[in-house]
Order: structure tokens, then C-alpha cells, then sequence
């Protein structure tokens, strides 16, 4: 059995977010100078229940991939270190500043390239931008089911079980392989490499692949979002205090300036 892990590198999420600045001319995010990025949370999380799975079924191979700039064989190396056998790094001039269709469309690609893939996970949503509709494009453009928001996963019989969360209960689903499941949080920390596991996955084969070997161009890659306008908002607050005695007369006061508002 083959699994691919898609993992992405963003800034360190446990930094308080007032350390970011905004270039809004540019329209980034300016991490603060000195702090490493990080794998996402959820993307994390997917490569422990990659490990999970594999712990349970024999001659089960799993790849971590990650598509940005050469920094990103870091995330790879970390989840290699976690117990993946390989890894694929996705870079090119061409993958910068992708939307979530470009992204889906450089992951899907390179996975139709490694050609024999059972079960494709991803984190929910990155945590840089939370979309979280990648994983659900690249079963589209793998012509697979999905299942998305998974507190457990496991594999028999060809197929794919997942505990989904919704927001009141939880439901079993079952899918056929190839299948795609997006992992969420509640399936439990992730687990810690220990200096052995970091040492060995120094050792292990990190292929890095183009757009040319991939076969994408420019036309492939054009985007389908356009960012108009990134900024950080600017919060005024305003208060104002009710006038009474009593506290009858301070609650009618608040009721007749609620009416002069025109907001009761």
C-alpha cells in the first residue's frame, strides 16, 4: 500500500499574531525576522494518521510531499523523521503565490507522476490561510472520492473507513481506493521523533520535481482566486456609558439609545 502525505510550510502558528507585520503593497505576510517556519498543524497531524495506518497494515510506504520554496525539504525531513520512507519536494519559480487550484494542480500532478498511490491525506487546512478546500481539488483532479474532516482513519479490504467531525455528532464513512481524506485535529497529537528517527531521515531520498517534469505550464497554473487587498483591520471601539440612579433607569437609557441606533 502506498500513502501520500501533502504537507505544507508556514510560519510558526504559535507565535502571537501581533509579531506579524502586512506589506500591503506587496500583499504578504512578514513573519517576524529569527523565527523558523514550521509544518502546519493539521498537515502534522495527517502524517501521524499516515503512521497509524501504517503501524497496522504491513508493506505500507508512505511519501511525504510538499510543494514551495527549497526550505520546505525541512517539513519533508521532519515528517520523514516521524516515519515516512520518502519524500518529494515541489519547487519552481512557477509554484509562487499559487491559489488553492494551482496548489491542487502541482500535488495532483506529482501524484498521478509517482503512479502507484492507495490513499492521499492532507491536514483539514492550512493554518496560514484556512481555506481548506486543497484537498478536497486534488480528489477532484484525481477523479477520487474524499472524505474530509477525519478523526480516525483506517484501511481493510481495499477500502478507507474515516469518524468524520460535524458540529453536533460524528458519522462513519467508507470509501473505495484510491480515496483522498483530509485529517482533523481531533485525531490526537502528533507523535515526537526521537534523535535516532532524525538521524535516519537524514539518509532517506528527498526527489525534488519542476514544473517541467510535471508537465505544467503557465496556462495550467493561472489562477482562478485574485487577492484584492490584504490589510490589517482597523479596530475602533467606542463606548459609551448609561446614565441612572437606578439601574431601571440606566436599562431604559440603554433601550432608547439602542432605538435612537435604529438597532431594536
Amino acid at each position: 500500500m502506498h500513502i501520500v502525505v501533502c504537507v505544507k510550510q508556514v510560519p510558526d502558528w504559535d507565535i502571537p499574531p501581533a509579531s506579524f507585520k502586512v506589506d500591503e503593497a506587496a500583499k504578504k505576510v512578514v513573519p517576524p525576522p529569527g523565527v523558523a517556519p514550521v509544518p502546519s498543524q493539521f498537515d502534522a497531524i495527517a502524517v501521524e494518521a499516515s503512521m497509524r495506518i501504517k503501524d497496522a497494515v504491513a508493506d505500507t510506504k508512505v511519501t511525504i510531499m510538499s510543494m514551495g520554496a527549497a526550505t520546505a525539504r525541512d517539513v519533508i525531513k521532519h515528517g520523514l523523521a516521524m516515519g515516512g520512507d520518502e519524500g518529494v519536494l515541489l519547487v519552481d519559480d512557477a509554484f509562487n503565490d499559487l491559489d488553492s487550484t494551482g496548489a491542487a494542480t502541482v500535488l495532483s500532478s506529482a501524484i498521478k507522476k509517482l503512479g502507484d498511490v492507495d490513499l492521499v491525506l492532507t491536514g483539514r487546512q492550512a493554518v496560514d490561510w484556512d481555506f481548506g478546500v486543497t484537498g478536497t481539488l486534488i480528489a477532484e483532479m484525481l477523479g477520487a472520492p474524499v472524505i474530509t474532516l477525519a478523526k480516525s482513519v483506517t484501511v481493510a479490504g481495499g477500502k478507507v473507513t474515516a469518524e468524520r467531525v460535524l458540529p453536533d455528532s460524528l458519522e462513519t464513512v467508507e470509501a473505495s481506493l484510491p480515496a483522498v481524506v483530509t485529517v482533523s485535529n481531533e485525531l490526537g497529537e502528533p507523535r515526537y521523533p526521537k534523535l535516532q528517527q532524525i538521524m535516519a531521515a537524514a539518509k532517506k531520498q528527498v526527489n525534488t520535481w519542476g514544473a517541467g517534469d510535471l508537465g505544467l505550464d503557465a496556462a495550467a497554473l493561472a489562477p482562478r482566486l485574485t487577492l484584492e487587498k490584504l490589510f490589517v483591520p482597523v479596530v475602533d471601539t467606542k463606548v459609551e456609558i448609561m446614565e441612572g440612579d437606578t439601574p431601571e433607569e440606566q436599562a431604559l437609557a440603554l433601550a432608547r439609545r439602542l432605538k435612537e441606533a435604529k438597532l431594536i
